[in-house]
């Protein structure tokens, strides 16, 4: 079983690391409290391999402070329970401005009587924990997709998983626009099998409508560049941390242009290595 104790500074992003865990198929609580951690070690080690990744959150706002925390992982190591700690800080500036821009107060505010006090008072209670820390987490300037990308680096090492889930959608505008859509691409510019008797029936799954559209030389140069486009754009998106990027391809009644042009994407970002799904949503109307 793959046990991860999640603790560090308030503010530093904890819970946002357990959300990235999550992401991860790890099992997570928040807000452990640190006299419980060996209980659930002990439940998820007798649920016989149910529970395989286990990410806990605990921290300073525990009665029992950062004493409670040595004792939790001192029981651990007694029940013979392997363990890493993921330690997650930032500087004392940057933790002041994050709570002074949420208006919350910190866990040690009443006792240190300022917020700049409270961060000092919550790193020295925490420095034992932190120098035990198999990874320390500096959040100071990482962005969320950042932070992420960094806690999957610790974790996995050349293991990462570069590729992105790619949708791709067709639709029709007159149906609106998906709202999940992360890029939308106006295809109407098209000639438009819809005028064309024999094609009006079919869809752009079917060969004949795929054939007339490329047949036309636009559509050939517009798929070229839309994969020129996607070969820059999803590596980016990978290192932001982005898990689903979905591409909405539309015309008008979303039977035809769209469908066809997007069931060639599909290919196109496979052929990038990337996973891809076609979802049609408007062939059927």
């Amino acid at each position: 079983m793959q046990f991860l104790i999640i603790s560090g500074m308030s503010g530093a992003g904890k819970t946002r690391a357990a959300d990235v865990l999550e992401d991860m198929d790890y099992y997570c609580v928040d807000n452990m409290p640190a006299a419980l951690l060996p209980k659930l070690a002990e439940f998820c080690l007798g649920m016989g391999g149910r529970y395989e990744k286990v990410a806990l959150v605990t921290d300073i706002r525990d009665t029992g402070g950062d004493a409670a925390i040595m004792e939790a992982l001192q029981a651990l190591h007694a029940l013979g329970c392997d363990y890493r700690i993921l330690f997650m800080e930032a500087s004392v500036p940057v933790l002041i401005r994050r709570y002074k821009e949420t208006r919350r107060p910190h866990p040690l505010q009443a006792e240190a009587g300022s917020i700049e006090g409270a961060v000092e008072l919550e790193a020295q209670r925490l420095s034992r924990l932190r120098e035990q820390a198999d990874f320390i987490v500096d959040t100071s300037k990482l962005t969320l997709g950042q932070m992420q990308r960094r806690i999957h680096e610790l974790l996995l090492g050349n293991e990462i998983d570069r590729t992105l889930q790619v949708n791709l959608m067709s639709f029709g505008f007159k149906y609106g626009i998906p709202a999940e859509a992360d890029m939308v691409l106006d295809v109407r510019f098209l000639p438009n099998p819809f005028y064309v008797a024999e094609l009006r029936g079919l869809t752009g799954l079917d060969a004949p409508v795929r054939d007339y559209i490329f047949s036309h030389e636009v559509a050939v140069e517009f798929l070229d560049r839309m994969e020129e486009l996607l070969a820059f754009l999803l590596p980016q998106y990978v290192e932001e941390g982005k898990h689903i990027f979905t591409v909405a391809v539309g015309c008008t009644g979303g039977r035809h242009r769209s469908v066809a042009l997007a069931s060639a994407l599909a290919g196109c970002v496979n052929g990038l290595g990337h996973w891809a799904t076609l979802i049609n949503r408007d062939i059927a109307k």
